[in-house]
């Protein structure tokens, strides 16, 4: 017998995550220069790292030889700061991704379940899968969430209930007043774990007060990252906000040192970063309408989106996407989420935006 049927079945099912492909990795499929190549497939920051997140990046290289701080002590504090709520209420994570796999890994075993959305994060089930628990997968209404339809899918079996808000990769977003009633309706032995990873891109009048629910759900936990609007999706550093009595049984699961020194220091800097945010956010309001008013001139069907992206329907778009690709141009395929007719684009730089629209004009012929 080989060593890996030994494996229990529920990992090796797992379909391993497919990111957005590397540039480098392009450059070698296609022969291009990487120079010419545009990378609008993984929802990044198209203006780089904030300017005091590099400073302190830059403070940090002559001290790589000594392990970080196992609990981030100075980015906690200054989370604390931001939000409002102590120290001990705050996780971090090796990216958002990290603090969502901890609650699953905290609340979760063999016989318990999760539930999330249809054309949800496809981290969601790789989390549940890995701990042998049973993903629910609730259709979705209109791409984005029914919260009717998962209420009604939470049963006795039930530990976690996944949102995200907005939601990635279609960037529907649920209402503060429904998302608020949804969770006062739960059952308190189920955990909501709500996913803000683009909370920072969402115009002020609809952004929740998930932060100051916590005081009234102790079965809330909030999740953000520093991936998307601070420009640190290479660094790898993300949080979540919980009851003090969740938080550490997510720090429980926590692996040593999970966040690098560099990141530590990078998050704590972008955080005071105000000048940087407030462009990067307004520079993705006027991309977006750049790249609606091109798939409305196109006569492409696209999804209102909250987010950084915006995910749009075309008839071949495996097609499209090769040809794209052959332009020097990535876009994110989402066949995997149950979407095989859509493409997902990240806001670019106005130019990139441009560049995108010309070539995917040309992929339409």
């Amino acid at each position: 017998m080989d060593i890996c049927d030994l494996a229990p079945g529920y990992v090796r099912a797992i379909a391993p995550y497919q990111p957005g492909k590397p540039i480098s990795e392009l450059a070698r499929e296609m022969g291009i220069d990487e120079t010419g190549i545009i990378k609008l497939a993984s929802n990044e920051n198209p203006r780089g790292v904030s300017p005091l997140a590099r400073r302190a990046i830059e403070a940090m290289l002559s001290g790589l030889a000594r392990y970080p701080d196992g609990n981030g002590f100075e980015l906690k504090q200054a989370l604390s700061r931001r939000l409002g709520v102590p120290q001990e209420r705050i996780v971090l994570g090796n990216g958002s991704n990290d603090v969502l796999e901890m609650a699953a890994r905290a609340f979760l075993a063999p016989g318990l379940a999760a539930v999330y959305s249809q054309h949800a994060f496809a981290v969601y089930p790789l989390a549940v899968q890995a701990i042998g628990a049973t993903g629910i997968e609730v259709p979705a209404k209109n791409y984005g969430h029914d919260l009717a339809a998962m209420r009604r899918a939470v049963t006795q079996e039930t530990r976690l209930v996944f949102i995200a808000n907005p939601n990635n990769p279609t960037g529907t977003l649920v209402p503060a007043r429904e998302l608020e009633n949804f969770i006062a309706g739960l059952p308190r032995e189920v955990l909501l774990v709500l996913d803000e990873a683009y909370n920072e891109y969402l115009l002020p009048e609809h952004r929740s007060d998930s932060i100051g629910w916590l005081a009234r759900f102790s079965n809330l936990v909030v999740t953000r990252t520093f991936s998307k609007v601070y420009g640190l999706a290479g660094l790898r550093v993300g949080y979540a906000v919980a009851a003090a009595g969740v938080a550490d049984l997510m720090n429980r699961v926590r692996q040593p040192f999970n966040v690098n020194s560099v990141a530590l220091a990078a998050a704590t800097a972008a955080l005071e970063d105000a000048a940087f945010v407030r462009e990067s956010f307004e520079l993705n309001r006027s991309g977006i309408r750049q790249l609606t008013d091109g798939f409305g001139r196109l006569a492409i069907e696209y999804i209102p989106s909250h987010g950084n992206f915006v995910s749009f329907r075309v008839k071949d778009a495996p097609g499209v996407y090769g040809k794209l690709l052959k332009a020097g141009v990535i876009v994110r395929p989402i066949a995997s989420y149950g979407m095989p007719q859509h493409l997902r684009v990240t806001v670019g730089l106005e130019s990139e935006n441009a560049r995108f629209l010309a070539a995917l004009e040309r992929a339409l012929l």
